[in-house]
């Protein structure tokens, strides 16, 4: 059992990070960033402008809105947590100050990848039988590539599923927390 572990957590681990998402995300981002002629360095003062500049702005939330600064604490919160603090201790710690210029890159490039997948969300997005919207990546999967790919939704649903399990056990270990 200790070598299947260790097999998942070490081998499968550092070719699956090292060989295949970092080449992808660093790919990805590439020709994202082409495709949209630099979105993310084009639209950078606009983007401060409407998130940063519109929080200290005195507004009032209409029904079922948030206001700027509710949207951007949310955002932030679900973004910002113990991973990302820890992660950048450590490649501090790792490869040293330069390390903090590969982050930036690295954020820089995966920018555009989450302005993608966000753009195809609302995009593909439909309502559900109660009227709501729904979306997300098995949703642009499905209504975006065609009916054919629905077997690609849901395996990513699936490995959401086992990821969440993994991610959160990865968190009640480094915090130092308990579930129970």
């Amino acid at each position: 059992m200790q070598t299947i572990l260790n097999f998942f957590t070490g081998t499968l681990n550092t070719v699956a990070w090292m060989y295949i998402l970092l080449p992808c995300v660093a790919v990805g981002g590439v020709y994202f960033t082409i495709r949209n002629r630099g979105l993310q360095f084009r639209k950078f003062g606009y983007t401060l402008k409407n998130t940063i500049g519109k929080v200290f702005e005195k507004s009032e939330a209409k029904e079922g809105s948030v206001t700027p600064f509710q949207a951007l604490t949310t955002a932030l919160a679900a973004t910002v947590g113990t991973g990302n603090i820890v992660g950048t201790s450590q490649a501090i710690a790792m490869g040293g100050y330069g390390a903090i210029f590969w982050l930036w890159i690295a954020a820089l490039l995966g920018m555009i990848i989450k302005y993608s997948e966000v753009v195809l969300s609302v995009h593909f997005r439909e309502r559900n039988q109660k009227g709501d919207w729904v979306g997300g990546p098995m949703y642009y999967i499905v209504n975006g590539l065609g009916k054919g790919w629905k077997w690609l939704a849901v395996l990513f649903s699936l490995f959401a599923i086992l990821a969440s399990f993994g991610i959160a056990e990865k968190s009640r270990t480094h915090v130092g927390y308990t579930w129970f």
